[in-house]
């Protein structure tokens, strides 16, 4: 691993799974600066000449290749944003690992802010994971992060995001434009604790005749946290779109869904569910006669429910 402090090592575990550099592509971005950065004979990573960010260039016919770009921040008072531009060839198969880790022991507050703009050929399968996590007893972790996709013909992604611990403020933004056949799957995992706030908005555009867009979002507001969930499908052909919003709510925190389908077209075929509620008294119940405590009861719940 290259030269990093042991909070560091602990926010990329959590961020991107990795106790050691990866083989393949990669950047690894630590305090405002880029650390380490290795391409491959496929994926080509350049910095921005303009701006702080990174160009990823896949060839297409790439073929199950992972690319890791997180972000480690440990130093207190650090507002940084950082725009990523991936270029995805046709008739590829990738995985991209991105996310950030925020230490804060600091009186000043920590931002990222994130905006990641993919191009999908044609043809192409993407997986992109995002995860967030926040730590330390110091001010404000704040996650900013600002995600667009725009998928070519009968191309697919499946956006996978995750916050489960410690980040006091995030406004995540989604956006995608689908053309012909293309699909996208959009999964959420959401935990807030404490005074903690978060606000997913998510608007994905069907443009493509038989376009399919299909997204879930899992949430979790404890102690006095509030959540927003903001979704719009919008079809204006012949498509079909799926949006669900389910969230437990416990102590005195506060959820807000907002859903929204615009049909723009007769054969725009566009589905709502959200369910916000309290854990079930008889699950407690349940558990709590196998000898679990109510604490441990409600814990297994949640870590069921996110998973």
């Amino acid at each position: 691993m290259m030269d990093l402090d042991e909070i560091e090592k602990n926010l990329l575990r959590e961020v991107a799974g990795l106790s050691e550099t990866p083989a393949g592509a990669y950047n690894f971005r630590v305090n405002g600066k880029a650390i380490g950065r290795q391409s491959s004979a496929n994926i080509d990573i350049r910095p921005k000449t303009d701006k702080s960010g990174i160009d990823i260039y896949i060839k297409p016919n790439t073929q199950n290749e992972v690319v890791h770009i997180p972000v480690v921040i440990s130093a207190s008072g650090l507002k940084e944003a950082v725009y990523n531009d991936f270029h995805i060839g046709a008739n590829c198969v990738v995985t991209i690992v991105a996310g950030c880790g925020i230490y804060n022991c600091g009186s000043d507050d920590s931002i990222h802010d994130g905006i990641h703009t993919f191009y999908v050929g044609k043809n192409s399968q993407v997986r992109y994971i995002e995860k967030h996590y926040g730590a330390g007893p110091g001010a404000g972790k704040i996650l900013n992060p600002v995600t667009k996709l725009f998928l070519e013909q009968s191309s697919y992604v499946e956006v996978q995001m995750e916050q489960l611990r410690g980040v006091d403020s995030t406004k995540r933004e989604t956006f995608a434009e689908l053309a012909k056949d293309a699909k996208i799957s959009i999964q959420e995992r959401l935990l807030t604790h404490g005074r903690q706030t978060a606000e997913s908005i998510i608007e994905v555009d069907l443009s493509g005749k038989n376009s399919t867009a299909d997204i879930v979002s899992r949430a979790v507001a404890r102690d006095l946290s509030c959540q927003t969930f903001s979704s719009k499908i919008i079809g204006t052909t012949v498509c079909r779109g799926h949006s669900e919003c389910d969230a437990i709510i416990m102590d005195d925190a506060k959820v807000l869904a907002i859903p929204s389908l615009d049909a723009q077209s007769l054969d725009a075929e566009l589905i709502h569910e959200a369910a916000i509620g309290k854990i079930a008294n008889d699950q407690l119940i349940k558990l709590m006669t196998l000898g679990l405590t109510r604490n441990q009861a409600e814990s297994q719940i949640v870590n069921g429910f996110l998973k």
